[in-house]
């Protein structure tokens, strides 16, 4: 099978080159969403070139670590055949958790640039700065808040519905008990 290669297209300013690859990361978020995964997407990208995409899979695969990061750097390490992903760039919808932005580390990622922040667990300046730490052996570059209106919304959404969902839930599972109450 022959592999399909994406790029960008050409004369775009790297600031339009940020926003093409955040929409295609956004996309492949929606496609966590379809299947009840929390909606983050990712892609690792080389010599602008994509060389890996990901999205959330810890729920389907009962994974806590599959993360739409993780997934890409473990892609990325496979395709490139390297652990040392050395002059890449990791697009992701949402802020890197510590888990995520420390394998990002490990892995020599050159540059990191994601959308929404995450102010629970983020640890690319919400909560705490791991990526960007001088006592570490490594720092990214790191962008922000690109296409964040679409990201936090995209998020939010989900949340929201799901939410929803375990309120109504709950409200079916009470009627149902008091239903069956004995007289």
């Amino acid at each position: 099978m022959e592999e399909i290669k994406i790029t960008p297209p050409h004369g775009l300013t790297p600031a339009e080159i940020d926003v093409f690859w955040m929409q295609y990361a956004h996309t492949l978020a929606d496609k966590a969403a379809q299947q009840g995964e929390v909606p983050v997407g990712a892609v690792l990208v080389l010599d602008n070139q994509l060389i890996a995409e990901g999205w959330n899979c810890s729920i389907q695969n009962h994974d806590p670590t599959a993360h739409a990061e993780m997934m890409v750097l473990k892609r990325g390490g496979e395709k490139i055949k390297n652990y040392r992903l050395v002059d890449t760039t990791l697009y992701v919808t949402l802020e890197p958790c510590p888990m995520c932005a420390g394998a990002m580390v490990h892995a020599r990622v050159k540059r990191l640039v994601y959308g929404a922040s995450d102010f629970k667990t983020g640890a690319v300046g919400s909560v705490f700065n791991l990526v960007e730490d001088a006592r570490l052996n490594h720092q990214l570059r790191v962008e922000s808040g690109v296409l964040e209106d679409q990201c936090s919304q995209q998020i939010s959404a989900f949340f929201k519905a799901r939410r929803k969902a375990h309120k109504t839930n709950k409200a079916l599972a009470k009627k149902n008990h008091t239903n069956e109450s004995c007289l």
